[in-house]
Parts: C-alpha cells; sequence; structure tokens
C-alpha cells in the first residue's frame, strides 16, 4: 500500500493516505523511523525523547518536532511534561533491544549496567522496557506500542516478555503480541520484529487484526532503483571469506571452518536481503563484486526516504537501529480504520 521509494520533500501522508488529526508522541525515538511511518499513514506525530544528542540532531533536521525531551526515558516519568502528552493516541517507543537479540548476547547482557552507542550512556538495557510501561501508566495514552526484536519471544526472554506483558495489564491496557515480517509488508528487507500492541481496557476496543502479504520485492529490483549499487570495499579480512564464498550466497559463515562473519552475507539478487544490522561488523555484500552494497541501496532496503538528512551519522548504522517507515505505516493504517475510523 505504502511506495518504500519516496521522498519527505513530497509531503505527508504517503500514497494518497488523508490525514487522521490522531496524536502520536515518539519515545527512543532514533532517526524518527517509526515517526515517519506514522505520518506516512496521516498521523501527527507532535514530539519525540531520546537520550543521544546526534539522534537529537538528525531527527529535529528530518521532522522538525513541536516538542523534543533529550534525556533517559526514566526523566520522563518523574518530571513535568506538557499538557499535549496527556492526550495522547498512540504512545511509541522501542526500547533497545541489543540485550534480547538473537544475534547478541542475550541472557550475558540481562541486568547489567551497560555502554551503548545511543548516547554513549550507561543504563540496564533490559529495564528500559519498564520504565517505557512506567511511562504509558503516568500519559495513559489510547494505544501505546512498542516494537522489539523477536529474541523477546524465544528462549528465556519469554519470561520477561510474559512479565512485560502482565505489567500493561495491570495499568489497564489489552495487550497483543504480534510477531512480523517487513517482508511481507512493501519493504524490501527481512526484518522480523515483535509487536506489543496495547489498547487502553476502557475503550472496549476490539482485537486487532493483522496479516499482511505483500509481493517480496528482491533485490535486484531495488538495484534498478540507484545510480550507486556498489558500497564500501571489503577489508582483506571480509573479502578473503568473499571470495571462498564462491558462487554461494548467504552467511559467510557457511564457509567459515569456526562459523565466524556469520552476520555478513553475500546477497543474492534474486531474494529479498536480509536483516540491515546497525554493527560495523555485520555486513551485507555484493554477489559480483567484494564490496558492500551502498547507502543508496541500504537505504531503499530499509524504506528511508530518499531525501532524508543523515547529517555526519553512517547511513547503514541510522537505517540498521530503525524499525523501515512503510512497517509502521501498514500498522499504523491498520490501527485507524480498525479502531479509530469505526469508533
Amino acid at each position: 500500500m505504502f511506495n518504500y521509494e519516496w521522498k519527505i520533500e513530497n509531503g505527508y501522508p504517503g500514497n494518497g493516505t488523508k490525514a487522521n488529526n490522531l496524536k502520536v508522541f515518539s519515545t527512543f525515538a532514533c532517526g524518527g523511523g517509526s515517526s515517519m511511518g506514522y505520518k506516512l499513514a496521516g498521523f501527527t506525530v507532535i514530539g519525540a525523547n531520546d537520550i543521544d544528542p546526534q539522534m537529537e540532531k538528525v531527527y529535529k533536521a528530518n521532522h522538525n518536532p513541536n516538542i523534543y525531551l533529550r534525556c533517559p526515558i526514566g526523566d520522563l516519568i518523574s518530571m513535568e511534561l506538557p499538557k499535549e502528552l496527556y492526550n495522547l493516541d498512540i504512545l511509541d517507543g522501542s526500547p533497545p533491544c541489543s540485550t534480547f537479540s538473537v544475534a547478541g548476547l542475550r541472557e550475558k547482557s540481562w541486568k547489567k549496567n551497560k555502554k551503548f552507542k545511543e548516547g554513549q550512556a550507561k543504563q540496564v538495557l533490559s529495564d528500559l522496557f519498564f520504565d517505557w510501561i512506567k511511562l504509558v501508566d503516568k500519559l495513559q495514552p489510547k494505544i501505546a506500542i512498542a516494537e522489539n526484536v523477536k529474541g523477546m519471544i524465544m528462549g528465556n526472554a519469554k519470561a520477561y516478555t510474559q512479565t512485560i506483558v502482565k505489567k500493561l495489564e495491570d495499568i489497564g491496557y489489552d495487550v497483543q503480541l504480534f510477531l512480523l515480517n517487513s517482508g511481507n509488508m512493501g519493504v524490501p528487507q527481512k526484518r522480523e520484529r515483535v509487536f506489543f500492541i496495547c489498547r487502553r481496557r476502557n475503550l472496549n476496543f476490539n482485537k486487532l487484526k493483522l496479516s499482511f502479504n505483500e509481493k517480496s520485492i528482491i533485490l535486484s529490483e531495488v538495484i534498478k532503483k540507484v545510480k550507486i549499487p556498489i558500497g564500501k570495499v571489503l577489508s582483506p579480512a571480509y573479502s578473503k571469506w568473499w571470495f571462498a564464498m564462491g558462487e554461494k550466497s548467504g552467511s559467510f559463515g557457511k564457509t567459515h571452518p569456526k562459523g565466524s562473519f556469520f552476520n555478513t552475507v553475500k546477497c543474492n539478487p534474486f531474494k529479498v536481503i536480509n536483516t540491515i544490522i546497525a554493527t560495523t561488523g555485520a555486513k551485507l555484500t555484493h554477489w559480483n563484486y567484494p564490496n558492500e552494497l551502498s547507502n543508496e541501496v541500504l537505504g531503499l532496503c530499509g524504506s528511508y526516504p530518499t531525501d532524508y538528512k543523515y547529517l555526519d551519522l553512517d547511513p547503514k548504522y541510522l537505517i540498521g537501529m530503525s524499525v523501515p517507515p512503510v512497517m509502521v505505516a501498514q500498522i499504523a493504517h491498520q490501527i485507524y480504520v480498525q479502531w479509530f475510523k469505526l469508533g
């Protein structure tokens, strides 16, 4: 429904969607992946929060928000907030998810005070979700939506997820969990994410129904749309294993004797690309050349606008940190149609 190739300069909403006057505030906003999604779907994003001064700069450059609160989310719980935040239709948030990532340290990182790149601050990452719930309790939005990695519903992380759901229920919200793949939602990237979609119980909304089956967009289709498909040359350490892959596509771990470089992938032009990962060690490489895919390609595969101002941030890092805007737009549109338009 929403086109993954788009420009901010063309304005919001996207694809003929009409503005609906529903208000959203975004926490853990990063570069505004979810904010752009809501705006594409016709919502008004009145402001955002993040801890990182670099993210504040890039968010303001692309969104010009009325309200921006740069601080840890815990501060929002105790501080006096603008009155507009107490009348929200949606409170959005994507707590940093590396501690739950399938590719990360998972249990070894839980409950530890950890320094992470978003703001260079030490926080207990596994507790940030619970801080977000306290903010939901304080603001009592009609809808609260949190996005996180697939690892949240795997292994021992299930206990965290069950606790999160229980705490949301205790403050008056009915919670639905959806595991969605952006590759089925009009985004040329396979990115599985868990969405906690919480409706305030006293509003008596029916259960949300989400089912997406859009045509897959393979890498070769994206390549046709860019001027520069080839990015950085791989270092000798990576190019060695790129050549070792030969005609095969997929993870370099297939060839490496110890399974190393498993997050680096030799892409297949006839398939949807794998998840764009923010870390520098994870690379999506061209199939014919020992190079990474270009930032132009990654931007389209992340459904980021082609005129997005990255400023001094690495586009791959920002796109890898973000939920794809079109993915959020698809969900937001269904929320509007099923709950607000008929409400």
